[in-house]
């Protein structure tokens, strides 16, 4: 089972701890840092974090790629921080901006992250639904239909009111203020009197539209609310300003809305599906090529986020969404590439890697695993796939292939699109993404990288996993200086976070110290391995520290070989940091491969690196 816990205190430290964070949201995969300064993140040391997939730099963010977990880790950085936690949306922060471009992108994301999963998760019964009704598997004249159409229906329809929440949050704005404006554009006298003519205000005529599903009017007026609140909350009596600027904000708000900010919006949102239909008419193929092509590469900069708006507006204004279908392509492509990666390597870490990408990608539509984790750093698979992505998504689009509900493309979404174009046409682009970058990925093939168990094992180096659950730290800067000057031979030194020691290798225990803070391991092909719990700590004659094994016995990796308390041993005066070092140095005399930072027991720690001498007296 994952550790959270370790992963959050990692990455934590790896971007220069709490103090240089200026504020932290999530997405679908990511931990989305603003930092003070960047200069100060350590990315090796973050990508070595248990957990962590990859970082990058984008949108004036510092994001950090976890995976289909990352909520679980934001709830644990939200425990040892003031960051992270419940909340799901960070309001803007003071400080460096950036250009205008990377503003908008990080504050389309701040607003939209927090309803990604509940617009995702009602689109996807809503796609059900619909396919249960073009298969004819339920009446939409029954009391079943209507109950279960109005659970997947109502969040979109119903937006502006979840964005007057994440946009109150995004601009420092009243969330309850926001709700009551959003709560007026929705009103059913409202909604009913959409396109009624002759209609004005105090005189002034005005042209309801409506706010259904609407995006644009309600992050406006919010940002417009947040500058009044701050101006009227300076100006009014302490007395009054708590009931009186809302009811100021909202009197105002409102009819600006109706009058103003709605109608235009309709126009630019109309012009905006108008030409996203213009293109998807004309030339559809194009669009179909664009978006299944560079959807993924959209993704790799945060750009996607600029696109999510217009899948509301497309929706808002003709009822279906052109632009999801083709990026089922894009999105299935990379999956598909990362289960070529899986097929033909020979790298059985990589081949671990690769099975759960593949079928986040496929189930879930979740891709930064098997990108940022595989695909990229591989390169050809990366690119086979987006090969794939433009060809199929061409010919989704040539087929005029639409969804009625938004959603995460995926293979379990694919009900969004039945019935919603030319469904012979889909299936064939949905084949071509699927076999294209597979078959390319696995005739073509990719640089597979040398499996580093298989390369010790051909060499005579050994492979020693780490003996206990801590951080590494360099041998050099134990506090002793025979360790830290490597006089007792190669290796690293272990901060532990719990008080058991475990063998790093199949092994024969050459030294059992009786005071239990040191033990002595021989590995079948003679590498003797030195586990000293603590430094001096041989001064406590054997108290704190409950030995399990004999000189002489033989064991397994993953055995108990020391149980140690070390609240107590520090109590007494004792650093716990615990080097592990190689002592036959004549025959092995360097390590190599280090880990660095937080790890588990039984992981990778080091290889200890077998000279020619060592292979010839074997």
């Amino acid at each position: 089972m994952a550790d959270y816990a370790k992963t959050a205190a990692g990455v934590l430290k790896g971007v220069g701890g709490e103090e240089n964070v200026r504020s932290l949201v999530h997405c679908a995969t990511r931990l989305r840092f603003v930092l003070k300064d960047e200069s100060k993140a350590d990315a090796a040391g973050i990508k070595a974090t248990p957990g962590v997939i990859t970082t990058a730099q984008a949108g004036g963010q510092y994001q950090v790629v976890i995976g289909n977990d990352v909520p679980e880790v934001y709830a644990e950085i939200g425990k040892i921080s003031k960051f992270g936690g419940s909340g799901d949306s960070a309001p803007a922060e003071d400080g460096p901006k950036g250009n205008l471009f990377n503003r908008f992108i990080k504050m389309i994301a701040a607003i939209f992250t927090p309803l990604l999963w509940a617009l995702a998760g009602t689109g996807l019964l809503k796609a059900f639904l619909a396919a249960a009704v073009t298969f004819g598997w339920i009446d939409p004249t029954t009391s079943t239909y209507l109950v279960l159409n109005a659970l997947s229906d109502a969040f979109i329809n119903f937006l502006p009111l979840a964005l007057a929440i994440t946009a109150a949050r995004y601009f420092k704005a009243s969330e309850f203020t926001s709700l009551a404006i959003a709560g007026a554009l929705l009103y059913p006298t409202v909604t009913a009197a959409t396109g009624a003519p002759d209609l004005t205000f105090f005189g002034i005529p005005f042209t309801m539209v409506t706010y259904v599903s609407s995006v644009i009017p309600v992050i406006i007026i919010v940002w417009l609310q947040s500058h009044a609140e701050k101006f009227l909350y300076a100006k009014l009596p302490g007395a009054i300003r708590r009931f009186v600027t809302p009811m100021i904000v909202v009197l105002i708000a409102v009819p600006l809305v109706f009058v103003v900010i709605g109608p235009i919006s309709g126009i630019l949102s109309g012009w905006i599906g108008s030409g996203i239909g213009w293109v998807f008419e004309t030339v559809p193929w194009l669009g179909g090529a664009i978006m299944g092509g560079f959807w993924q590469v959209f993704v790799i900069f945060g750009l996607h986020w600029g696109l999510v708006p217009l899948f509301t507006l497309e929706y808002q204004t003709t009822g279906q969404i052109l632009l999801v279908a083709p990026i089922f392509a894009a999105v299935l492509a990379q999956a598909a590439a990362v289960a070529g990666v899986w097929v033909r390597t020979r790298n059985k870490n990589l081949k671990s890697l690769a099975a759960p990408a593949t079928l986040s990608g496929f189930l879930a539509g979740i891709t930064e695993p098997a990108i940022y984790g595989i695909n990229l750093p591989l390169k050809r698979p990366f690119a086979f796939g987006i090969v794939g992505g433009v060809i199929g998504g061409a010919i989704i689009a040539a087929g005029g292939v639409f969804a009625k509900a938004f959603v995460v493309p995926s293979t379990l979404a694919l009900p969004a699109l039945f019935g919603n174009g030319n469904m012979i046409l889909l299936v064939i682009g949905l084949a071509a993404a699927i076999l294209i970058p597979f078959l390319l990925t696995v005739i073509i093939g990719f640089a597979d990288p040398e499996d580093e168990a298989t390369v010790a094992a051909e060499s005579n180096d050994v492979a020693v996993l780490s003996p206990l659950d801590g951080t590494v730290v360099p041998l050099s800067e134990t506090p002793d200086a025979a360790f830290a000057e490597g006089g007792l031979g190669q290796g690293v030194a272990i901060k532990p976070r719990s008080g058991a020691v475990y063998a790093p290798f199949d092994a024969t225990v050459v030294a059992a110290f009786p005071t239990g803070h040191a033990v002595g391991l021989r590995h079948a092909d003679g590498a003797e391995l030195l586990i000293h719990i603590g430094i001096d700590t041989v001064k406590l004659a054997g108290s704190h520290f409950s030995l399990k094994v004999t000189a002489g016995q033989q064991v397994a990796a993953g055995d108990l070989l020391v149980e140690f308390d070390i609240d107590a041993i520090e109590a007494a005066g004792y650093d716990v940091t615990t080097p592990i070092v190689i002592t036959n140095s004549d025959l092995y005399p360097e390590v190599g491969d280090a880990a660095s930072g937080p790890i588990s027991h039984g992981e990778p720690l080091f290889f200890a690196r077998a000279v020619e001498a060592a292979l010839a007296a074997k």
